[in-house]
């Protein structure tokens, strides 16, 4: 089956986030299982050109003419990635802005070009795709420029977060040349805007998102970004398909970022890693005080809020009762950034960096006992996965796909996993830190149980890849 992938970003070539990884690691598990891929993407300025080859030039319908567009192909891993070259995006430093504060004023425009030309590359070479697989905001035209040029595809929108949703002037569209229908469009009569997520909602074949948790949050107004009544209306056609990880950048037993290798078998190289990075921390080394660890964005939606601010600081509650540590990295947020900084200095047993490597990242996954992942909602989550391969418990609020692949050790001791918290409030992750911290001081032999099942569970992509394989397939009948 002729499958074509159609994304803003795709590892190892752009990222800024997850979707990255998605694509870079769901587009090789479905080569693996005989499916024709292509990947369609932006050719951004900092995208190494060697090894790509020449491939098509055609031209665009944009407002006032004709746009000319180029492809290049590079074969990676089974998988054919078509690259898109216009000033757009070969001529720009980044992927939505020059920093992921500063989005460029005219991305509406942008990626209505991206999306009609994803469509115009399957006519100008001649491989029309039998399912056309779009992912977020950015490939929410897609849907709706296959059905106008008739094509035949079959389309599926993924969500990978319903709050990023490609929000536009109406003004937009004008650029682009269309008449676009009214699903296109969100917003009070007089007042519409531009939506392109929601058209990939409304005219798609069928959508999916990243963990059956959240493809039940999604239809709820709490969690639906103001959307759910419409995910309500195609449910019928909605699936929740679980992300996977990849397994070879994410292995403890051969991780390149660190020499102290280990496994469910062997865990001595864990503790002696755990020793090693408690001292580049400035941490007291003792192999007796549980090591937690976060890294994400510094920003709401990973918990910041609750951990910092209002009349309940739980971060430094927590801190000063002195029973454990925490390694927090990652960038966001200057307002929390500067509070994690002013806790560094008034705690001996907190280590922040503002700053992000894959070197610091692997390390202190690997290092810590438990990750706390106290987010307000995670449609997937990566990072629970990592930790459960590393041996290293979740501590997470129960939303999204950290409640489809964590088991609570509360709740069942005998298959648990990590800690779960029912709420995301100052005294649920008070006691879920605490209830991990107890379990590591007087459970032993419990912990070293629950460290092996997890590092146990299977997350590698060639599941997920089956069942959207599965999907292809129906929607081909």
């Amino acid at each position: 089956m002729k499958i074509l992938m159609v994304s803003s970003e795709a590892v190892p070539f752009s990222k800024s986030g997850g979707l990255a990884d998605v694509l870079g690691s769901l587009s090789p598990a479905l080569a693996k299982k005989g499916e024709e891929i292509r990947v369609f993407m932006p050719m951004y300025s900092f995208i190494d050109r060697k090894g790509f080859r020449k491939g098509e030039s055609f031209t665009v319908p944009m407002l006032g003419g004709e746009q000319s567009v180029h492809t290049v192909h590079r074969k990676l891993d089974g998988v054919e990635y078509v690259g898109l070259e216009h000033p757009y995006f070969t001529e720009r430093k980044g992927i939505y802005g020059d920093t992921s504060f500063t989005p460029y004023p005219d991305n509406g425009e942008r990626f209505m070009l991206f999306a009609k030309a994803a469509v115009y590359y399957m006519k100008a070479s001649a491989w029309i795709a039998d399912v056309v697989h779009c992912h977020d905001w950015t490939a929410g035209l897609v849907p709706f420029y296959v059905r106008q040029q008739d094509l035949k595809s079959h389309t599926i929108f993924t969500i990978h977060n319903l709050a990023y949703q490609g929000d536009f002037s109406r003004f937009d569209t004008v650029l682009g040349g269309d008449r676009l229908p009214e699903a296109a469009f969100s917003g009070k009569k007089g007042d519409e805007r531009l939506n392109m997520l929601k058209a990939g909602l409304e005219t798609a074949d069928a959508i999916t998102t990243v963990s059956p948790t959240y493809a039940k949050e999604i239809q709820t107004e709490e969690y639906g970004c103001g959307l759910d009544w419409l995910l309500r209306e195609r449910k019928d056609v909605l699936y929740g398909i679980l992300n996977g990880m990849d397994t070879h950048e994410w292995n403890p037993r051969a991780d390149k970022f660190f020499p102290e290798h280990f496994s469910a078998k062997d865990l001595s190289g864990k503790r002696a890693l755990k020793a090693r990075v408690q001292k580049e921390h400035g941490l007291e080394v003792n192999p007796d005080i549980p090591l937690f660890a976060m890294i994400s964005r510094i920003a709401d939606q990973k918990g910041y809020a609750e951990l910092l601010g209002g009349n309940h600081p739980v971060l430094d509650e927590l801190l000063s009762q002195g029973k454990f540590q925490i390694i927090i990295i990652g960038t966001g947020d200057k307002h929390y950034e500067d509070k994690l900084k002013e806790l560094e200095t008034r705690h001996s047993n907190i280590s922040v960096r503002i700053a992000f490597s894959s070197l610091t990242a692997h390390e202190t996954e690997g290092a810590a006992d438990f990750f706390l992942m106290p987010s307000r909602y995670e449609p997937c989550g990566l990072n629970q996965m990592y930790s459960l391969h590393y041996g290293t418990l979740p501590v997470a609020h129960r939303t999204g796909g950290l409640a489809d692949t964590i088991i609570d050790i509360t709740e069942h001791p005998g298959s648990g996993t990590g800690f779960l918290m029912e709420n995301l409030t100052s005294e649920s992750i008070i006691d879920a830190v605490n209830r991990a911290i107890r379990y590591y001081n007087e459970n032993k032999e419990g912990l070293e149980k629950a460290i092996r099942r997890a590092m146990s569970t299977d997350f590698t992509w060639d599941k997920s890849a089956g069942e959207y394989i599965e999907l292809y397939n129906k929607l081909g009948k």
